[in-house]
C-alpha cells in the first residue's frame, strides 16, 4: 500500500538537498540573511518542501537534528501553526484558491496582499515569512506586484519564490533575488525513495525515477496519479503507428471525461510528448528524414493541453487531433 503523498508544509524530511540547506542556515547564522531567495529546480525536487522547512525556522520553531540541517520540532507551536495555516508571521501565494479549487494563474490581487503583509512587524516571530508557489503562476500584473515588493525590501521580511521555470520570470525579480539552485538527484536515489513510500516493484520504481527526471517528490506524484499506465497507453499509441487503434483511443477519450479526467489527460500527453521527443533525437542522429513532421507532432502535444484548459476544449477531440498529426508524422 502506497503512502499518501504529503502536501509540502506537512513533509518534515527533504531528500537531499543537504547542500542547499546548509548555504540557507549559514547565511541565517552569520546574520546575512538575504531578504529574498529564487529556489530553482525541476518540479518535484523538493523547493516547496524546503521552503517550508526554512519558514519553520525563520518563524522560531527550534532546531531538531532528527529532520536534518533545518529540521524543526514537529511539535512546537510554531510547527502545528503552520500545518494548520494559521500562522499569523506566514503569507502563502498559490494557484490553489481559498475554495481549493486550482486558478489558472496568481492573480495580481494575491500578489498585493505582500504589500500589506510585510508592511506590518511580526506578530509572534524573528521574521516575517511569505512564500510564492510557485512564481511561475503569477500573472503579469502579479509579478510586477511583486516586483514592487522586491524593490523595497521589508524589515525583517523574508520573501521565498519557487521557481521551476526561472527563465520565464522577469529579469528585475531574478537579479533581486538570490538563487539556490535545487539539482535532479540520482534516478538510483529517486527509485529508492519511491519503494519506500509505495508498492510498485524496482522496475517500475526506476521508471517513474527517469519519468520524474531526478526528482523524488514528482515521481512520488506520478505514482499515486496513475502515470505508470499512461506511459504504457502512450508507448502502445506510438508502437502501432500509422496505425491507431480505434477502441484503445476510445477507452482512453472516456477516461478523459470530467474534473477527475483532467489530471489522466495531462498525463498522457505529458508522456507522449516526451517519448517523441526522444523518438525524434533518435530519427536525428540515424539521419533519418520526417524530422519536420515529428516536430510539429511534438508541438501538437505541447500546445493542445494548453487550450484545452484555457478555453475549454473537449479533451476527446483534442486526443483524437493529436493521435491525426501523430500518423501524418509515421507516414513521413
Amino acid at each position: 500500500m502506497a503512502d499518501p503523498v504529503p502536501h509540502p508544509r506537512d513533509a518534515w524530511r527533504l531528500f537531499g538537498h543537504e547542500r542547499a540547506e546548509t548555504a540557507f542556515e549559514a547565511a541565517r547564522a552569520r546574520g546575512r540573511l538575504h531578504h529574498a531567495w529564487l529556489l530553482t529546480g525541476t518540479e518535484g525536487v523538493g523547493k516547496a518542501t524546503f521552503a517550508y522547512r526554512a519558514a519553520r525556522r525563520l518563524l522560531g520553531a527550534p532546531a531538531d537534528d532528527r529532520y536534518g540541517v533545518l529540521g524543526a520540532d514537529p511539535d512546537h507551536t510554531v510547527s502545528r501553526q503552520i500545518a494548520v495555516r494559521s500562522h499569523p508571521d506566514l503569507l502563502t501565494l498559490e494557484r490553489i484558491g481559498e475554495d481549493g479549487k486550482p486558478r489558472k494563474t496568481i492573480p495580481v490581487d494575491e500578489a498585493r496582499r505582500l504589500s500589506e503583509f510585510f508592511s506590518k512587524s511580526p506578530a509572534s516571530a524573528p521574521h516575517r515569512v511569505a512564500i510564492i508557489d510557485a512564481a511561475d503562476d503569477l500573472n503579469v500584473n502579479a509579478a510586477n506586484a511583486v516586483l514592487k515588493t522586491l524593490e523595497e525590501p521589508p524589515p525583517r521580511g523574508v520573501l521565498l519564490l519557487i521557481s521551476h521555470s526561472p527563465g520565464r520570470l522577469l529579469p528585475t525579480i531574478r537579479s533581486r533575488c538570490r538563487r539556490l539552485g535545487f539539482d535532479a538527484l540520482p534516478e538510483d536515489e529517486v527509485a529508492d525513495f519511491v519503494r519506500q513510500r509505495t508498492d510498485v516493484n524496482p522496475e517500475d520504481a526506476l521508471r517513474l525515477a527517469r519519468m520524474a527526471h531526478g526528482a523524488p517528490g514528482k515521481a512520488w506524484t506520478l505514482s499515486a496519479t496513475g502515470a505508470l499506465a499512461m506511459d504504457d497507453a502512450a508507448r502502445e499509441l506510438l508502437h502501432d503507428l500509422p496505425q491507431v487503434d480505434e477502441a484503445m483511443a476510445l477507452s482512453l477519450a472516456d477516461r478523459f471525461r470530467g474534473g477527475e479526467g483532467a489530471a489522466q489527460f495531462a498525463l498522457l500527453f505529458e508522456r507522449l510528448s516526451e517519448r517523441v521527443h526522444q523518438m525524434a533525437r533518435r530519427h536525428a542522429a540515424e539521419g533519418r528524414g520526417g524530422l519536420d513532421r515529428w516536430a510539429a507532432a511534438w508541438e501538437t502535444l505541447q500546445r493542445l493541453p494548453r487550450e484545452v484548459e484555457a478555453v475549454n476544449l473537449d479533451r476527446a477531440d483534442a486526443l483524437f487531433a493529436a493521435l491525426s498529426d501523430l500518423r501524418d508524422a509515421a507516414r513521413a
